[in-house]
């Protein structure tokens, strides 16, 4: 099991900029391919970005392509979301997780990290 803690949430107005952190220990970090998802209150968990285990393909949701960048750092065992733009709906808790793999379409998490909040006011 890989063990996965997110840092850098918090408030910033419409049309600002965040940066979200993802550590992981435990289990060989480039082993899995990562992902960043979201929940807001009263919907469900959706997929907003990932990266595979060698870091040379992304996936971004429609909604966030052009203003999210996901990168990863295998020597450190990171994996990162750079949010520009950002826009009231982007408010919602944000998880990282460690996917055993995934596709346009489907996934299958292997451990997921805490969340971190993310809220921006308009």
């Amino acid at each position: 099991q890989v063990q996965l803690v997110e840092s850098g949430g918090g408030l910033v107005q419409a049309g600002g900029s965040l940066r979200l952190s993802c550590a992981a220990s435990g289990r060989t970090f480039s082993n899995y391919d990562m992902g960043w998802f979201r929940q807001a209150p009263g919907k469900e968990r959706t997929i907003v970005a990932a990266i595979r285990r060698s870091g040379d393909s992304t996936f971004y949701a429609n909604s966030v392509k052009g203003r999210f960048t996901i990168s990863r750092d295998n020597a450190k065992s990171t994996v990162s979301l750079q949010m520009n733009s950002l826009k009231p709906e982007d408010t919602a808790v944000y998880y990282c997780a460690a996917l055993h793999y995934y596709t346009d379409y489907s996934y299958r998490a292997a451990s997921w990290g805490q969340g971190t909040q993310v809220t921006v006011s308009s």
